[in-house]
């Protein structure tokens, strides 16, 4: 048995640059982890069995990343064992933190060691891309400059600084807005230094807030308290805050129809210091 957490990630700034011939857009984006993760249990059988020990009311075993990762990892390896998955959920589902290409990165990494199949984290994170554009970033756990359709990770280190995270209680499906007409896919590149002096927003946001009145009241409530940035294409929120108490005094505000937490960043991810710790 082996018990690994799956943070959740923000996406400080998320521009699109433009498109490939296949449609794929391309992005710039800065991703950094939080201290607030689901928790994934894994268990080895013998029987090349691998199953899900957790219900879901919303995700149907075969589709759920944290499954389809155990297989691509057994498919690819040729590995004959099989696994037990329990998923402890706390990430909001759609909400762009990340939460399901956590799970399969965890997942990834954690089946690696208990079936000792022994690829390093360029493989893993190979195949976490078959995945999605997310699950590489997760795989290697270090806060990163992305490019590309977002697997072109550049390692950085930014300021561990809190946040305060709201969910809306609204799931955002990611193809909707990725095909919205209104959408900015134009954005002139920038380079890293740009952003600390002020550049960058998330170009989902106007698009998602005009779609959803919660999502565009949460975002007003947070602005009277500090900056409001959407994270990634999904429905959470987050500001930068000064420390953990002033984050708390925030959510103390709250409205009870919203979920909220605070969360400290973390340039090297909650799943990779446990893995460096092993």
């Amino acid at each position: 048995m082996l018990t690994l957490p799956a943070p959740a990630k923000l996406n400080l700034f998320l521009h699109i640059t433009g498109r490939r011939a296949d449609g794929y857009h391309l992005l710039q984006t800065l991703f950094v982890f939080l201290d607030f993760c689901d928790e994934i249990s894994l268990a080895v059988r013998a029987d090349g069995v691998i199953r899900r020990t957790t219900a879901s009311t919303s995700v149907a075993e075969a589709a759920d990343l944290s499954v389809r990762a155990a297989r691509l990892l057994q498919q690819a390896t040729g590995c004959r064992l099989g696994a037990d998955i329990g998923v402890l959920k706390r990430i909001p589902m759609g909400g762009g933190l990340g939460g399901g290409s956590s799970d399969a990165a965890t997942v990834l990494q954690g089946l690696n060691r208990l079936w000792q199949c022994g690829l390093d984290d360029d493989q893993l994170a190979a195949l976490g891309l078959q995945l999605g554009a997310d699950v590489p970033v997760f795989v290697r756990g270090h806060a990163a400059w992305a490019e590309g359709i977002g697997e072109q990770l550049t390692p950085v280190v930014v300021p561990e600084v809190w946040y305060v995270v709201i969910h809306p209680r609204v799931h955002v499906p990611t193809a909707e807005l990725f095909s919205a007409e209104d959408l900015t896919r134009n954005c002139p590149p920038i380079k890293l230094a740009a952003f600390h002096n002020g550049l960058g927003v998330n170009v989902f946001q106007s698009v998602v807030e005009k779609r959803y009145p919660e999502v565009a009241e949460a975002s007003s409530w947070l602005a009277r308290h500090a900056k409001a940035v959407l994270t990634g294409s999904g429905s959470c929120l987050f500001a930068e805050v000064s420390s953990e108490i002033e984050g708390t005094s925030i959510l103390q505000r709250l409205p009870e129809k919203w979920f909220g937490f605070v969360a400290k960043g973390q340039v090297v991810s909650p799943l990779q210091q446990r893995l460096l710790s092993n």
